[in-house]
């Protein structure tokens, strides 16, 4: 079916819709990782976005419900240079087209996918809206600029399960996954280890987690603007001085407010399995996943005890940081990868090693 790409900008693209039918719209970005899509698509932090793939085409080896990242798809669309007719692999059973048909979601192809990356590159992060079926490209403008803009808004509640719910339940330690958005990736590397997990919404008041008797907590990536999110920022100051804690992605932006450190946004965020990452403990260059649109300030951190671990070399934003005092640290990247390089998964054996010493203690 024909339809349209159209951004906040004034820029509409016509082209040819898949999936699901209807008008849906949310933050324009654009992801640069070559593989992976089902992952993408499935990763619940695009939730209030739609997203945009620069390798030109999508759909080749198909899709498989062992790959997927979440319960659901959470993103908004999905926009590709050129979905293929055909899928081929062993592992495959179903197309990207039926996916999207399945669960809801419009994808739109045949636009041109560098052209928009551009935009984006240039402009910053847009609103923007794909829309099956002919349209007035007036009114079409007019409801994209009018939607719902992603900053100040809490996304995490739309995304997360309402119940705790248990991934492993055998191991020599327990850890609490405090859900803001969690990726599967992420339980499946903690079960690698001899760890007992269960994962509580991040709505859970810190009084149940601290029933539940944890050795270690892991707040986990998540959609949006963590500014607004003061109930999980509470929750956790609650919890920062009782348990080893490992942040990633969202949640190191929430232990970043914890210790007085604020936000911002990026202009067009970092969303890609090609991202330079430097140790700074230990010099050594990391090859990252990542998918954040918001960053931590590391000059507005003011406590004495927090050190920065990591650094972007694409840019130099703060990419982690550690208490010096206590079994607390955080990453931006994704060290679970799903997709992209396996680098950083050394977090997780650390992690486990910060668990282990408490309990000597």
């Amino acid at each position: 079916m024909k339809g349209y790409l159209v951004i906040e900008d004034g820029t509409i693209y016509k082209g040819n819709t898949f999936g699901a039918k209807g008008e849906k719209f949310g933050e324009l970005i654009f992801n640069t990782s070559m593989t992976g899509y089902q992952e993408i698509i499935y990763d619940p932090s695009y939730k209030g976005q739609i997203v945009v793939m620069t390798y030109p085409l999508i759909g080749n080896y198909g899709v498989n419900s062992e790959d997927i990242e979440s319960y659901k798809i959470h993103l908004e669309g999905f926009v590709v240079k050129e979905k293929s007719k055909i899928y081929s692999n062993w592992r495959a059973e179903k197309s990207i087209e039926q996916l999207f048909e399945e669960n809801g979601i419009i994808g739109i192809e045949d636009v041109d996918t560098r052209r928009i990356t551009e935009i984006i590159r240039d402009k910053g992060a847009q609103k923007a809206g794909i829309f099956t079926g002919e349209n007035d490209p007036k009114e079409m403008l007019e409801k994209v600029r009018k939607s719902p803009s992603i900053v100040g808004v809490d996304l995490v509640k739309y995304t997360i399960r309402e119940e705790p719910y248990w991934w492993k339940k055998e191991g020599k330690y327990k850890v609490v996954v405090i859900d803001c958005g969690v990726k599967y990736n992420i339980l499946r590397l903690l079960s690698k280890y001899d760890l007992k997990v269960i994962v509580y919404p991040a709505t859970t008041p810190y009084e149940e987690i601290i029933k539940e008797n944890p050795d270690g907590i892991l707040l986990s990536n998540g959609p949006g603007d963590p500014e607004p999110l003061k109930y999980i920022i509470k929750n956790v100051s609650n919890l920062v001085e009782r348990y080893p804690i490992f942040g990633i992605c969202l949640g190191h932006q929430i232990l970043g407010q914890v210790f007085g450190g604020k936000t911002y946004k990026l202009k067009f965020g970092h969303h890609g399995a090609n991202h330079p990452v430097k140790d700074l403990k230990t010099g050594k260059i990391y090859i990252t996943v990542q998918n954040h649109g918001f960053c931590v300030d590391i000059n507005t951190i003011k406590d004495p005890d927090i050190e920065m671990t990591h650094i972007n070399l694409n840019d130099y934003t703060l990419e982690g940081i550690e208490h010096r005092k206590l079994p607390v640290f955080s990453v931006q990247f994704h060290p679970e990868n799903a997709p992209g390089p396996r680098d950083a998964e050394y977090l997780f054996k650390k992690f486990y090693r910060n668990i282990e010493n408490a309990k000597k203690d």
